[in-house]
């Protein structure tokens, strides 16, 4: 049976000031602290190669996967948001992932192309 979002332990939220409390990010896990284990997994959402890979595993439409989604909404704030190695398509690819629409739609090979092709022209630096 699936936790709710409440419930989920590494689903802990902001609290209601929108910050988050970092106390938790230095928990470690295998080595690793949760902020370097959630900052892997956030800028791997800037791939729509991936993103198309959660949805074709149905990860997408779980609800406690999206609150997660959520939570990591946290690297928004700038305290967080420089730790990302590109922060415009991560965080847009966050911002879009609370789309129940853009869930359904990531599956379709002509929607990955063209985010592909965009996050490409995004990244070349004019001369």
């Amino acid at each position: 049976m699936a936790q709710s979002a409440a419930t989920h332990p590494y689903l802990d939220a902001p609290s209601s000031s929108g910050t988050v409390d970092s106390s938790h990010l230095d928990q470690s896990y295998a080595g690793f602290t949760r902020f370097e284990l959630e900052l892997e997994f956030v800028q791997a959402l800037a791939n729509p190669y991936y993103l198309n890979h959660l949805a074709s595993q149905k990860l997408l439409q779980d609800s406690t996967f999206v609150a997660y989604l959520d939570y990591l909404q946290y690297f928004a704030q700038p305290e967080y948001t420089r730790y990302l190695s590109y922060p415009g398509p991560t965080l847009k690819a966050l911002e879009l992932l609370q789309q129940e629409r853009f869930r359904q739609e990531i599956l379709s090979p002509d929607i990955v192309a063209h985010l592909a092709e965009q996050t490409m022209l995004s990244s070349v630096k004019p001369r």
